[in-house]
């Protein structure tokens, strides 16, 4: 009964439904301009470089960070959503949430692009396979270059260490991410950028759903394990014991930062 009341609450909570917005109508703007920007100005023409899809996630990227970042943080990503689910910075409830409200947004984005352009180009924008060695390595390394950038930055926005260069380093970790894995044929940082115009067009090739939505989620993971248990200040060996166990992280973390806090006043003084 409890557990119903709790659910109850959350979804009469008018900033959980802001959330979920944020995430559907970010998500939508995100896959959006990076298929515009991936796409044949008419069917005939070359596919443009690899620079203009790049630099479009990147600056897109950094908008939606400004215009939703106070309200859902802005993941519109749900290889990050499962990184933060798996380091305790979002519970179970509103990170499905999150994925399902991402999911739609994409889906509905690929959908209205689907009815603006000719079949015959929508056909390219669909995420396709190199060398699955390369693929799998490049994806990996550079989700999980990105995650580590936005666990730092909101790491430094906890501490009040300013919002703009925090932004601008996301942005840049898009773009390098992109330009990095163009030797696999590969672009996949962003699962739901991949499942929404093959949700669309009906491709699912190539083991898709265990591949091309795996890697990027487990690099994503991989990143913020990595910050939050051994890169940040607040990590620590009973930090790391208290996620495994279930235990309430934030009073451990909080006396990591007040230890660490001690440390610095006595080597100051």
């Amino acid at each position: 009964m409890a557990c119903l009341n709790n659910l109850s609450i959350f979804f009469v909570n008018r900033q959980f439904w802001c959330s979920l917005l944020a995430e559907a109508t970010g998500t939508l703007i995100f896959v959006w301009i990076v298929l515009g920007a991936s796409s044949p100005a008419a069917p005939k023409d070359v596919l443009p470089t690899s620079l203009q899809p790049a630099l479009a996630a990147g600056l897109v990227a950094i908008s939606l960070a400004h215009c939703f970042g106070k309200i859902s943080g802005a993941q519109v990503n749900p290889a990050l959503t499962m990184a933060f689910l798996c380091t305790r910075k979002l519970d179970a409830l509103h990170a499905s949430s999150y994925i399902l409200a991402q999911c739609l947004g994409a889906i509905l984005a690929s959908g209205f692009f689907y009815l603006m352009l000719p079949s015959s180009a929508i056909g390219q924008l669909v995420s396709t396979e190199g060398n699955a060695g390369q693929a799998l390595g490049m994806e990996l390394f550079s989700t999980f270059q990105l995650a580590l950038t936005i666990f730092a930055v909101e790491d430094h926005r906890r501490h009040e260490l300013g919002e703009p260069a925090g932004v601008l380093a996301i942005g840049f970790s898009v773009i390098a991410g992109a330009l990095a894995a163009v030797r696999a044929q590969t672009n996949n940082m962003n699962p739901a950028r991949s499942l929404g115009p093959a949700v669309i067009t009906g491709f699912w090739e190539h083991h898709w759903v265990s591949s091309v939505l795996a890697r990027p989620i487990l690099g994503a993971v991989l990143a913020g394990v990595s910050y939050e248990f051994f890169f940040a200040d607040s990590a620590s060996r009973e930090k790391l014991v208290a996620c495994l166990t279930c235990r309430d992280i934030e009073i451990v973390e909080a006396a990591s930062m007040s230890l660490l806090l001690c440390c610095c006043s006595g080597q100051i003084t």
